[in-house]
């Protein structure tokens, strides 16, 4: 499946010069070696209004980028991870200040790290239990062993918890682990980049008594028509992979990194829900539609439009920012003036950025440099694939919204 330009631009308020400065410009990074190819969606009231690839999926192969080629979306995965949640609080099957132990029961009796080394780290009680929310809004206290910012994240890794699990580990397990960590702050208290959308997607098991790849399948991609969407590829499918990159840091231009592209061919005993899955344009596309739509798209209703409105308003303690609560470590979004819901992280002011954006504009990214965001108060979408790790290499996302922005006219 493909998604093509559905309307000419200037119908819906877009200059059809000025998008075509999208490609100019992300062309000159695959044309001097930065990036090997990428794939573009930009929307506005439900109609497509430039959709574009440049490029190889595979630049060792010579095969270009194609209109259904496959992507490694990592950390997208998890505002899927949240609406499915969020399909079963529809059901009332918990509530949002649910403590995770009643499910969960690894994470009762938790320690919160003070001080001390790796080696000898001294913890405190939690005063405070990991609630459902604090899933969602990354404030539960949990981290990623490969932020390499804190003994936490040292703990983590000495654990075999790095930017992957170890091999033989399925997602019971992996929250076992989590549980028996001490947590980086205590909980409600912070903003931490972590495995807690690992844990929401283990929740999400428990809860439905199915596994996530189940219920992901059952409840929002066979309703959304999301037919590329999957945990893996093999057959037919896989030949549609990009290819994944690093950039070698003596010249910048993308070199083949297949010691973690090779995981996607292999059907994985963990289900990620932080940053498991493979997707295509095409099919993110209709799930950002759905978010637009609130929550609905051509007749099947995911979930209700005041669930959406709430899921992306700023939750974070206090309504602050990223910027005084994180505790740092992160690149992938510009930290001051935004706040974060449940599962996106939402724009509060633009204007710290330095970027255009609209107020209420919510969004995400993954790892391998793909982005997404969805904004309702000027009814755009706009989606950017390509699979460079990691995504902090070039000012990608910031550069999109410049351009996409300034192609809006009326």
């Amino acid at each position: 499946m493909s998604v093509a330009r559905s309307i000419d631009p200037d119908q819906i308020g877009f200059d059809p010069a000025r998008l075509a400065r999208i490609d100019e410009h992300f062309g000159r990074y695959v044309d001097d070696g930065r990036l090997a190819g990428f794939q573009v969606v930009v929307t506005r009231r439900g109609e497509v209004a430039h959709s574009s690839t440049y490029g190889l999926r595979d630049a060792e192969a010579q095969v270009p980028v194609k209109a259904d080629t496959l992507w490694r979306i990592y950390s997208m995965t998890k505002p899927v991870t949240s609406v499915a949640a969020m399909i079963l609080w529809e059901e009332g099957r918990f509530e949002l200040t649910d403590p995770i132990s009643r499910w969960l029961p690894e994470f009762a009796d938790l320690r919160v790290y003070s001080k001390g080394s790796a080696l000898k780290p001294y913890t405190v009680p939690a005063v405070e239990p990991i609630r459902v929310w604090h899933l969602l809004t990354h404030t539960a206290g949990l981290t990623y062993g490969f932020m390499q910012t804190s003994v936490v994240d040292g703990l983590y890794r000495a654990a075999g918890y790095d930017l992957y699990p170890p091999a033989d580990v399925d997602l019971a397990t992996a929250c076992a682990a989590f549980g028996e960590l001490p947590l980086l702050f205590q909980p409600g208290t912070a903003w931490g980049y972590s495995v807690a959308t690992d844990v929401l997607g283990r929740l999400v098991e428990v809860i439905s008594g199915q596994s996530l790849d189940a219920f992901f399948a059952d409840r929002i991609f066979r309703p959304l028509g999301m037919t590329d969407t999957h945990w893996w590829v093999e057959g037919d499918t896989a030949a549609r992979l990009a290819a994944l990159y690093a950039p070698d840091p003596r010249t910048g231009r993308a070199f083949r990194y297949d010691k973690l592209g090779a995981l996607a061919y292999e059907k994985p005993i963990l289900l990620s829900g932080g940053g498991g899955l493979i997707s295509s344009a095409a099919d993110y596309h209709r799930f950002t539609q759905m978010l637009l739509r609130g929550g609905e798209l051509d007749g099947v209703r995911v979930l209700g439009p005041r669930t959406v409105r709430f899921m992306t308003r700023n939750h974070l303690p206090g309504g602050r920012d990223l910027e005084t609560l994180s505790t740092g470590g992160f690149a992938e979004t510009t930290l001051e003036g935004v706040g974060f819901g449940l599962g996106f992280a939402v724009v509060e002011d633009p204007i710290p950025s330095r970027v255009p954006s609209s107020v209420g504009e919510y969004y995400w990214g993954g790892v391998a440099s793909t982005a997404f965001w969805v904004d309702p108060a000027e009814e755009v979408t706009a989606l950017f694939f390509t699979q460079l790790l990691p995504s902090s290499t070039w000012p990608i996302r910031p550069q999109l919204r410049q351009l996409v922005y300034s192609a809006l006219l009326d």
